[in-house]
């Protein structure tokens, strides 16, 4: 289960995307999502159920750097046998500009077995800087901040989530790639996605039309070569993630949408 929510916060990290060179803010087009919104999965190794994760839009808007944000979390546990070898109970989450949907806050609380981090990301987008603040385990007091550049209008792993859901993926052909640059603790990337076409995906809920996308993954030692990684995206006004599949050199692992409440728009479904 470890291995597999790094392995998600890998491919959120894909779409952790920052616009162009501009101090301003730009609004972005947004009719997928709003708040009350929560969406439901479960994470599978194999044929085994090992856990389950969720995304949760706060119903009301709060306050950052005096800008309107959505607070957005996402959570991670794992379930039934897996819990007995190594218990999993992760939180990540972030305030994102209503607007531009760049982040302003973000934090983590992990809980892994014996790990354990509570961390806090302050964004300064004047500066192009984040503060980072860890929470010492011993004294229950937050450390002294560290600082890292940043590109512009830098999102998190959480905001990047969120920024995946406004791409029109209609202007895409099959085979198209999309440029992608991210940011995720001290370090910048930059990676590719191709847009693999339409597709029907059957779910628990039933069966939804849905894009597909398929990173380009840099060598590594944890997923099986470049194209180890798909997901597939809702193709309605919601853009939600429907599925990611990982192929791992241990195995097969990933997630599946089973249950939601608060969309904006109706889920297409189709027999």
């Amino acid at each position: 289960m470890k291995i597999f929510l790094k392995s998600l916060a890998l491919f959120v990290l894909l779409s952790s995307f920052t616009g162009g060179a501009r101090k301003d803010f730009i609004a972005l087009k947004n009719t997928s999502f709003g708040t009350g919104e929560v969406l439901e999965y479960r994470v599978n190794f194999g044929f085994f159920t090992v856990g389950k994760a969720s995304t949760v839009i706060e119903k009301k808007i709060f306050h950052m750097n005096s800008r309107p944000c959505y607070k957005v979390d996402a959570f991670g546990e794992t379930l039934g046998f897996v819990s007995w070898i190594t218990k999993v109970n992760d939180q990540w989450g972030a305030y994102i500009d209503t607007a531009a949907l760049v982040t302003h806050v973000s934090y983590r609380k992990i809980r892994e077995g014996n790990y354990r981090k509570d961390e806090i990301i302050t964004y300064d987008h004047d500066k192009l800087q984040a503060e980072v603040k860890v929470l010492n385990k011993e004294t229950g007091a937050y450390g002294e901040p560290k600082y890292y550049k940043t590109p512009d209008n830098v999102r998190d792993m959480v905001a990047g989530f969120m920024y995946l859901r406004v791409i029109d993926f209609d202007k895409y052909k099959k085979g198209d790639t999309l440029a992608i640059s991210g940011f995720f603790e001290d370090t910048p990337y930059n990676m590719k996605i191709i847009y693999a076409g339409k597709d029907n995906v059957s779910t628990k809920i039933g069966k939804i039309p849905c894009h597909k996308l398929v990173p380009v993954m840099p060598d590594n030692k944890l997923f099986d070569g470049e194209n180890s990684i798909t997901c597939w995206i809702s193709n309605d006004g919601n853009k939600i993630p429907i599925k990611i599949q990982a192929k791992m050199f241990i195995g097969s692992t990933g997630i599946e949408l089973v249950g939601f409440k608060g969309l904006r728009n109706q889920l297409k479904i189709v027999q």
